[in-house]
């Protein structure tokens, strides 16, 4: 007979225990209305909030009322009395002043876009790098010693595996960017076909100031060279002296044989940066718990969106943002209530919880990498962030599909803890019985969405985590994120799949282990 480890037979009981409702759990997670969310809903992602964009008074209004809210429900307030954590972030006012390639002017947000704060810098040179997709072999002991260097940002073809040809950086090409800045170069120019895309889809965005978390400290400046995003229209421009296009270029590069090309072109960039602060907060509203009070589980979604449209003649002029994340928000607030509720008639958490509403996700993920980095309850008493991006609407993917209303992609609950993943599937098939979707559940996935909210920022500490997420839509960053298109029935099963996620960790006698390895 084989050992049976008592660890095992404590989480198989759990398990059978959670596979029968519990009624009390059923009952407040009942609670948890299409009619109740519409309410919130229709307040956060309306005109008056003028999208909510970080820095700006229409964030400020959605922390004010989300505040509102908890203290509505009786959380208390955890940060000195206040229910707000100050995020000190710092505005970069990145201005291309010049970017020119033998005689032809190239557009900031249109043909190119560049991230980060740098030094002040003009660069003239008549002479660019070829690089191919920057491996080591391929740059060999070609000097790149203040050249702007072109490089293919893409994965490099190997045997009949299919490369990430997606523009957001993998791991691997991030390894890249360092070994072509260690060779001294000083610009990176990155290359691919999905740029124009983006540009054309979110150009303001991209084009807009950078925020970041502003440090304690003066922190030293990027000497790194900046890395300009480009489109392949750009690429061709430069590698036109050849005689060839860009795409020959990258044809031939994806063979090991091939080497570094100096290309004559007479090229000129220039940029400047200017800093101001800019005020913004995280939300917090806490329970505290009974006999495991000491340990946390958290609630968390980001209130901001991406604000006013700048086009003058458009007739929409507002980014509401009613999925992206205004659903997620509203989901928490739900949450909460029902929890509320349940403390209120005496079946309060053995847990602690804090609902955390994220400032800056928008921006970069920041009001999260700040709590992580700052938090007001400790990390190592941190069980779980169940984070909720975007639970209104049907995806790309879903849509004329016969489970289109009734699934939620389920990310990165098996990343850090196997037993947190199983704890989620389980309390879906007790309760809920939504299609979890683990597609996207793949640290290499193209799309980089279990890097892309705020979850990540507890990942990377170590934290397990579960992010809840219904896909991409046509109306992703646009103004036609509206309430008006949002499935408040959908929005709901996915906010109760998530209560009862919640319940059963805030209850068991034993938080979920930490089995896995946080990546990047």
């Amino acid at each position: 007979m084989k050992k049976i480890s008592l660890w095992a037979l404590s989480t198989a009981f759990a398990f059978n225990a959670c596979a029968q409702q519990n009624q009390t759990a059923v009952k407040y997670g009942a609670l948890i209305t299409a009619d109740d969310a519409r309410k919130h809903l229709s307040i956060l992602a309306s005109d008056a909030f003028e999208g909510r964009e970080t820095g700006t008074r229409g964030a400020e209004k959605a922390a004010n009322f989300i505040a509102a809210e908890f203290k509505k429900l009786g959380l208390q307030a955890p940060v000195n009395g206040s229910y707000f954590l100050d995020v000190p972030l710092t505005q970069n006012a990145l201005k291309v002043t010049a970017f020119t390639v033998n005689g032809k002017t190239f557009e900031y947000g249109k043909d190119f876009f560049l991230n980060g704060a740098y030094p002040d810098n003009t660069i003239n040179t008549t002479d660019i790098v070829f690089v191919g997709y920057g491996t080591e072999s391929e740059v060999g002991t070609t000097d790149l010693t203040g050249k702007i260097v072109l490089w293919i940002n893409e994965d490099k073809p190997e045997g009949d595996a299919k490369p990430n040809n997606s523009y957001r950086l993998t791991a691997n090409r991030t390894k890249t960017i360092k070994f072509l800045q260690s060779k001294g170069a000083a610009a990176i120019l990155a290359a691919n076909p999905g740029i124009a895309e983006a540009l054309g889809r979110f150009g303001r965005s991209v084009a807009s100031p950078r925020l970041t978390v502003k440090g304690g400290a003066a922190k030293p400046a990027n000497t790194n060279a900046p890395l300009f995003n480009i489109t392949t229209n750009l690429a061709n421009e430069l590698v036109k002296p050849t005689g060839k296009t860009f795409d020959e270029l990258k044809a031939a590069s994806a063979t090991a044989l091939t080497h570094t090309e100096t290309v004559k072109s007479a090229v000129t960039i220039g940029y400047a940066t200017s800093k101001t602060d800019v005020k913004a907060v995280d939300v917090l509203g806490y329970m505290p718990g009974t006999d495991l009070k000491d340990e946390v589980l958290i609630f968390s979604a980001h209130y901001d969106h991406i604000g006013l449209n700048p086009d003058a003649s458009a007739k929409d002029k507002v980014n509401n943002g009613a999925d992206d994340d205004g659903s997620g928000t509203t989901g928490i607030l739900e949450i909460a209530r029902a929890f509320a509720q349940a403390k209120k008639d005496g079946h309060g958490p053995r847990r602690s919880i804090l609902f955390l509403g994220n400032v800056g996700e928008e921006k970069g993920l920041l009001g999260s990498e700040y709590y992580s980095e700052h938090p007001v309850f400790p990390l190592t008493s941190t069980i779980t962030d169940l984070n909720i991006d975007m639970i209104g609407r049907v995806g790309y993917e879903y849509i004329g599909k016969a489970d289109s209303a009734n699934y939620v992609y389920a990310i990165g609950s098996s990343m850090l803890s196997k037993e947190l993943h199983d704890i989620g599937e389980q309390a879906n098939n007790t309760y809920t019985k939504l299609h979890l979707d683990y597609k996207y559940d793949d640290p290499n996935d193209p799309n980089r969405f279990y890097y892309r909210s705020d979850h990540y920022n507890f990942a990377k500490h170590g934290v397990p985590i579960i992010f809840y997420f219904n896909g991409v839509h046509d109306d992703y960053h646009q103004p036609g994120d509206e309430v008006s298109k949002i499935n408040f029935p959908l929005l709901a099963k996915r906010a109760q799949l998530v209560f009862y996620t919640g319940w059963e960790l805030a209850n068991r006698d034993k938080r979920p282990v930490v089995d896995g390895k946080t990546s990047e």
